[in-house]
């Protein structure tokens, strides 16, 4: 028996403008709208937007860990679409032996992470 993730819900006060970034910013395909929950087919996996206040986790640990994190192919070329719609990178691009990552905001507050895995 195997088990994956089927939907990520993630929660904006502004539903529309949240759903124009991952649209338009991260480039994800967004779906016929189920009333005013847009939706986005990533590898299988649906992201949907639902109307609401994000909180931030309370004395977390760490304190900056991302809701999700996204693996992409050109983390330079994601990272240079992310500049151009003037999002702010506010730890830069990072790395380890294991890959470089860089995390941001959505419009909403969400902490958001793309990874390119090697070297």
């Amino acid at each position: 028996m195997s088990t994956r993730f089927a939907v990520i819900a993630i929660w904006a006060e502004d539903v529309a403008a949240n759903a124009h970034f991952y649209r338009d910013v991260l480039g994800f395909e967004l779906l016929p709208h189920h009333s005013s929950r847009p939706h986005f087919k990533v590898e299988g996996v649906y992201l949907t937007i639902l109307k609401g206040i994000p909180a931030p986790a309370q004395n977390a640990d760490p304190e900056r860990f991302p809701l999700f994190a996204l693996s992409v192919d050109d983390l330079d070329e994601m990272v240079r679409r992310l500049e151009k719609y003037e999002v702010t990178l506010p730890w830069g691009v990072e790395n380890d032996v294991n890959g470089r990552w860089v995390m941001f905001h959505d419009p909403a507050g969400n902490l958001i992470e793309l990874v390119q895995f090697g070297g």
